[in-house]
């Protein structure tokens, strides 16, 4: 039944953001093919095969690294916009690497955490022991976010007025509700959690530093402009946690150390994104003309 709420509320959320997106996003990957291609080649290639490597070097349990690993093959989170935005990064240019990263993220989310389980001793191993099935990622994937990405699209389409409308509270009420969902979940396994906590958050910090520092690298590499290089960081180390909480909720029964990974990735990704877009906010009254 608590699994069942829980992807009813990620379900809704993805829903809700999902009303924003619009056909031009879509479009406007056939004119910036070049900005759009490095956000997702930093997305589904560079993170996941870096995260591949740090658990490969870390010595970490294998719940904690398959949650790594997880959150490294989801998508970008919708936050991602937000903070683009108040980073004055480019928006358009953010918006369509998150409506197309959800659509490949069917295909590429179960086929790189199928990969990288497969590639670490550990959690091949941990994975036949719990019969990880990634047909069943498939499923979640369908239900969390293929069906409620296609009925937001379609009632955008069908009732703008009505969407309108409904945006702001099925957000605040998803919003909530996920909330509560993650304090009760930690609250009822407190201490197991601290511990958890001590030896989760610096290997969230780091996954998150690696994210958005691959996505700087490949965007300076790529020459792109300065507003569209803020974009590609953002996009490249904002993960939608929230998916994954859905897919551990549905697939591997909360467990608390992979809950942990994921719960944590969704608060420090908000204070990592938040200071650099303060930070980029700082540098542009320094200098308002940048390229």
């Amino acid at each position: 039944m608590q699994q069942a709420v829980l992807m009813l509320v990620l379900a809704t959320m993805v829903y809700t953001v999902s009303l924003d997106l619009r056909i031009a996003d879509f479009r406007y990957v056939a004119t910036h093919p070049l900005a759009v291609g490095v956000g997702l080649v930093s997305q589904f290639v560079l993170l996941p095969g870096a995260t591949l490597l740090a658990t490969l070097v870390l010595d970490l349990p294998p719940a904690t690294e398959a949650a790594m690993m997880l959150v490294a093959a989801c998508p970008g989170g919708a936050l991602s916009n937000v903070i683009t935005h108040l980073g004055r990064g480019n928006l358009a240019l953010s918006l369509s690497i998150s409506a197309v990263s959800n659509v490949l993220a069917l295909v590429l989310t179960p086929l790189n955490f199928t990969l990288m389980i497969g590639a670490n001793p550990q959690t091949a191993a941990w994975a036949r022991s719990i019969s990880v099935d990634p047909r069943d990622l498939v499923v979640s994937l369908l239900l969390l976010l293929a069906l409620p990405m296609t009925a937001a699209l379609l009632t955008t389409h069908k009732a703008p007025a009505f969407a309108a409308r409904i945006r702001k509270p099925l957000g605040h009420f998803a919003a909530f509700a996920l909330a509560a969902f993650i304090i009760l979940a930690v609250a009822a396994q407190w201490k197991l959690f601290v511990i958890e906590l001590t030896r989760t958050l610096p290997v969230v910090v780091m996954q998150n530093a690696l994210g958005l520092g691959l996505g700087y690298v490949a965007s300076v590499l790529a020459k792109l402009s300065v507003v569209d290089r803020r974009a590609v960081v953002v996009e490249s180390g904002m993960q939608n946690s929230g998916l994954a909480l859905g897919i551990i909720a549905a697939q591997f029964s909360s467990d608390l150390a992979m809950v942990a990974v994921a719960g944590l990735w969704g608060i420090w990704h908000i204070v990592s994104g938040g200071t650099l877009a303060l930070l980029w906010r700082s540098l542009d009254k320094k200098r308002p003309q940048h390229a």
